[in-house]
């Protein structure tokens, strides 16, 4: 079972140190992103698992749905992953900062 938050908790957990992925590509990630996500698109997790930070993953895109199948393939492999509901979408929505361009901030 995959377990999923809000961006009220999203935003808690993350400011509590734990590790943000973001599956989305890379001009979606340029064009705005939350700081601190490492990017890592979707097609190619599966080949980039040695490059996931450790511990329990928050796991962001647009709007939920590639990151939830991200934490399927996370939890397929023994890792853990949490699926963050409405994405980087909600996260803009609640009027919280994102940054732009290709570095993670």
């Amino acid at each position: 079972m995959i377990v999923e938050i809000d961006i009220e908790m999203f935003a808690d957990e993350r400011d509590a140190g734990r590790p943000v992925v973001d599956v989305r590509e890379p001009d979606e990630y340029s064009e705005a992103h939350v700081s601190g996500a490492v990017l890592i698109p979707l097609g190619q997790l599966a080949d980039r698992l040695d490059e996931l930070p450790a511990g329990d993953l928050l796991v962001i895109c647009r709007s939920g749905a590639r990151s939830m199948r991200a934490c399927e393939l996370l939890v397929g492999v023994g890792r853990e992953g949490t699926n963050v509901a409405g994405g980087t979408l909600a996260w803009i929505e609640s009027g919280r900062p994102v940054l732009s361009g290709p570095e993670r901030g």
